[in-house]
């Protein structure tokens, strides 16, 4: 540390230092506060010895200009001895905006604030302030999961196919449950709407055929050991031709004569927005679920909804009251993080428009390609600038995303990318996955391509500074 030596009230103010082009080195498996932490720690260093220095009569020889590079290196070498964590950032230039192997919905910086705010206080999770007595840890969502959906009540669980499971252990237990054919689907890691069945207890009932099913087909097999008529969204694949499914409200009516059974849909992707007004996909929402008289109706909270991993119950109160009640309900609770991040993030979708684009999920599915163009060429102009000998051609190029998670499989979101035609692409492709900060693009006719839809803006000083240094 000895040789950083200017005058202690030549040390650059934090602002400047923060702008320096090594800060997004400094972020790489670091959030922006740990990060910014480690450089004030080091500069408080700095600034000590520089004081100890001048009294004992040592005068400062470096050029201030080459301080903060100085300052830089010795905080990268301070911070490549800490412990590296195993779970870490990656920039994901894929264009897959549900990317399962990337954690699927990243989360907006307002919603991480009050999850910050909640994980390092105490706060109120089960305590009524008003009644000064124990309250619920639900009644934080609840409200708003009813607001936005239409339901008369809500609970929260882990994940949706601990949603499933703990209605058909619930309602179905030893009791027969009608599926079409059509919709026993295999989710991600294999997991199966049959075998999640058996393993609650429910005694599955399938019916039609796997591309038809009719209505009479339910009703022919209703009786006194029914428990549910269930209908699976098929959120993960699509089938065409000559097909035909039951609808939700089909389903009500169905059941109009045997008031034991009830009709139950996992919709899966959790959609609470309408995106099929901007032409994309034809998800139906979970409030189109709801008001078709659907007695209870689960979802995802990772996917569509832009949260964290959990599962929605929504539905008519008796039912939702028994599943409270239930020994389960315990062991599928989620803790305080989640219901922070999962109320933060209901909240902007209860808002006004510009407040629900502080969802990235939402953000980047309706970002138009003519947006995306313009950060693309804009980016390209600056990495020209930056290296003007590549010795490769750089240019933006139209391109189209995916939703991904299982969600909109047959969706394609025209998209733009910066295309890079390298002469060993598969070089450049591990070399990039290997970096301390990862950065996944995909290839694309021999190019290496990166999608702007699923980088953000303030990524891309990460992505220039990965491909410059590669």
């Amino acid at each position: 540390m000895s040789q950083l030596k200017v005058e202690v009230r030549s040390i650059p103010p934090m602002h400047e230092l923060l702008e320096h082009p090594s800060f997004g080195s400094l972020q790489q498996h670091r959030t922006y506060t740990e990060a910014k932490q480690l450089l004030k720690n080091c500069v408080d260093q700095v600034r000590a010895q520089l004081l100890q220095d001048v009294w004992e009569g040592a005068l400062p020889s470096t050029d201030p200009r080459q301080f903060i590079d100085e300052l830089y290196q010795l905080v990268l070498q301070q911070a490549s001895e800490q412990t590296p964590t195993t779970l870490y950032r990656v920039v994901n230039g894929t264009g897959t905006v549900l990317h399962t192997n990337f954690g699927r919905a990243r989360l907006s910086e307002h919603v991480m604030d009050h999850v910050t705010h909640i994980a390092t206080s105490y706060s109120n999770l089960e305590y009524d302030v008003d009644k000064g007595e124990r309250g619920s840890r639900t009644q934080h969502v609840e409200k708003l999961l009813c607001s936005l959906t239409g339901a008369e009540a809500a609970l929260v669980v882990n994940n949706n196919a601990a949603s499933v499971y703990f209605v058909l252990n619930c309602f179905a237990k030893g009791k027969e449950v009608v599926v079409s054919r059509g919709e026993l689907v295999e989710i991600g890691g294999s997991f199966r709407v049959s075998s999640i069945m058996e393993e609650s207890g429910a005694l599955l009932r399938e019916v039609g055929t796997t591309n038809r099913t009719h209505v009479k087909d339910y009703a022919e097999v209703i009786r006194e050991e029914t428990a549910m008529l269930m209908k699976v969204h098929t959120s993960n694949f699509k089938t065409i031709g000559f097909t035909k499914s039951v609808s939700v409200d089909e389903l009500v009516q169905c059941k109009r004569d045997t008031p034991h059974v009830l009709v139950y849909e996992d919709v899966g992707s959790g959609v609470l927005y309408d995106y099929r007004a901007h032409g994309i996909g034809d998800e139906p929402t979970v409030a189109e679920a709801v008001k078709a008289g659907c007695d209870l109706v689960s979802f995802s909270g990772d996917k569509l909804l832009g949260g964290v991993q959990a599962g929605f119950i929504v539905g008519k109160r008796e039912y939702i009251d028994q599943l409270k009640r239930h020994q389960l309900a315990r062991v599928l609770r989620v803790d305080k993080l989640t219901l922070a991040a999962t109320e933060a993030t209901l909240r902007l979708w209860a808002s006004d428009e510009n407040d629900q684009l502080h969802i990235p999920t939402h953000q980047m599915l309706l970002a138009t390609q003519a947006e995306l163009q313009k950060r693309v060429e804009a980016f390209a102009d600056r990495l020209l600038h930056k290296a003007p000998q590549l010795g490769f051609n750089v240019t933006a190029e139209a391109c189209t995303s995916r939703v991904g998670g299982g969600t909109m499989p047959d969706v394609e979101l025209p998209s733009y990318a910066l295309a890079l035609a390298v002469s060993d692409v598969n070089s450049w492709v591990t070399a990039l996955r290997k970096r301390a900060l990862p950065v996944i693009g995909r290839v694309y006719q021999d190019r290496l391509l990166f999608d702007f839809r699923t980088i953000s803006k303030d990524e891309e000083v990460l992505l220039l500074e990965a491909l410059l240094e590669v």
